[in-house]
């Protein structure tokens, strides 16, 4: 029988730990449950746990939503559909402008959001006389789902936006940098179950840190904290896989084939923080028919000056990249919330922001 929660917990308050020990999650789905079950407070104090770039929503392009808003609000023909979190995001435009893809709703465009790839198909056959965009923003475990209905061969009248972004790169690139900012990593379940563990033995063989792959529920994120923390301890660092009965070596087969069939690996930008080499999905060549962005202008604004950027005093970047808090943006709890939310990281379910607030962080705490 597999340990408690309580179990793993007295595991690791037994370990001979160090001062202060950081460790990263890099999956929204992670940072929800250690907030919802409380396991900042339970583990000993010298933890950290520091949510870090596992937020597709938080870091999609400021640009492909402007392209997205652009094409619902200047095509009235045209349907645009999108996961619901990417409906709320704002881009940086002044407040009396149309500056979410909810407010081109508002103001005439035909915008809706849908929950899967299928519901886009259902949508595009329901609507044979008219063009619909599928804006897919996500990383491996929903861009995989987006290259299936693609390999399926979709009805011709739907189109592709596609925001798709690869996670290991991001973590590639924190390993890189002059203060990478933890100390072991405990890597994403779901992308480990459709591209495999071993995509993260790099962390491990390349930079010589303790690395854990979690599922979602308290038990095994417990479990992979407490192997890395034996493995900081011991000075023996592996790759731990603390989610056998999900992620298996190889990934999801059929998964990584509709991805390699249909998507191309690119140097992709990441909302203020850059462009971050191959870490993108782009479609391929034999897909340009399906290319939302080969068929409509991206009426681009020239005069927007801060195109591409996080709005003013918002600090989403610095907390993708695990360098601060969710609750140490300077405008946490004030100018943003999820009621009016003014950086991505507020409004997905898989933002920090919008995790910590929900689960009662409600104070700024100065950096």
């Amino acid at each position: 029988m597999s340990a408690t929660a309580r179990e793993w917990l007295e595991r690791i308050r037994a370990l001979p730990l160090p001062d202060r020990v950081r460790v990263m999650n890099v999956c929204g789905g992670h940072e929800r449950s250690i907030s919802m079950a409380g396991l900042r407070d339970a583990l000993p104090p010298q933890v950290e746990l520091i949510p870090g770039p596992g937020c597709p929503v938080c870091v999609c392009p400021e640009e492909d939503v402007y392209h997205a808003m652009q094409i619902a609000l200047h095509d009235p023909e045209v349907i645009v559909v999108s996961f619901g979190d990417m409906l709320r995001v704002p881009v940086n435009l002044p407040l009396k402008e149309t500056r979410s893809l909810e407010q081109a709703k508002a103001a005439g465009g035909d915008v809706r959001p849908v929950a899967s790839p299928m519901e886009a198909v259902q949508i595009a056959r329901e609507n044979p006389g008219r063009r619909v965009v599928f804006f897919a923003a996500g990383f491996e475990t929903t861009t995989a789902p987006v290259a299936a209905m693609l390999a399926a061969g979709p009805p011709d009248n739907l189109m592709v936006l596609l925001s798709g972004r690869l996670t290991w790169p991001a973590v590639a690139m924190l390993l890189e940098s002059e203060d990478r900012g933890f100390d072991a990593l405990i890597a994403p379940g779901h992308v480990a179950t459709v591209m495999g563990p071993e995509e993260w033995e790099f962390v491990v063989d390349q930079h010589k840190l303790p690395a854990a792959v979690a599922g979602f529920h308290p038990e095994s994120l417990l479990a992979a904290t407490y192997s890395v923390l034996r493995q900081l301890v011991e000075g023996k660092c592996f790759l731990d896989n603390c989610y056998p009965e999900v992620a298996r070596p190889g990934g999801n087969p059929t998964a990584r084939r509709f991805l390699d069939e249909t998507m191309a690996v690119v140097d992709a930008n990441w909302r203020g923080i850059g462009t971050i080499p191959a870490s993108g999905y782009a479609l391929q060549p034999h897909l340009a028919a399906r290319d939302a962005r080969l068929h409509f202008p991206d009426y681009g604004a020239h005069d927007r000056k801060r195109a591409g950027l996080m709005p003013k005093g918002c600090d989403c970047a610095r907390v993708v990249l695990g360098k601060i808090y969710p609750n140490q943006c300077r405008i946490y709890g004030s100018a943003c919330t999820p009621r009016t939310p003014v950086g991505p990281c507020m409004v997905s379910d898989e933002g920090a922001c919008r995790i910590w607030w929900s689960n009662g962080v409600r104070t700024r705490e100065v950096a």
